[in-house]
């Protein structure tokens, strides 16, 4: 669970915006306040990663279900037969 928006207001906002951006490039959120009254909320986006490490991968890997090869199969093969006119025909 994250933890809860640090509040600030609006002056703060004002007078401290290079250190509060900075926090929240650092990951921390905030909900600016006007006349004690919630109107926004500053949050970090999230970066969207490229690639996995080799090790990330192997550790998913020895996590992931096992896979029942005829299932799957019978799967591709009801898929495969629910379009029957498909231009692409096995």
């Amino acid at each position: 669970m994250s933890p809860q928006p640090e509040i600030i207001t609006r002056r703060d906002m004002r007078d401290r915006s290079r250190e509060i951006l900075d926090a929240v490039q650092g990951g921390r959120s905030f909900t600016v306040t006007r006349d004690g009254h919630p109107i926004g909320q500053l949050v970090p986006l999230r970066r969207r990663r490229r690639f996995v490490s080799r090790q990330e991968f192997a550790a998913m890997s020895r996590t992931a279900p096992g896979i029942d090869l005829d299932t799957f199969r019978a799967d591709q093969d009801a898929t495969a037969d629910a379009y029957p006119d498909a231009p692409c025909r096995r």
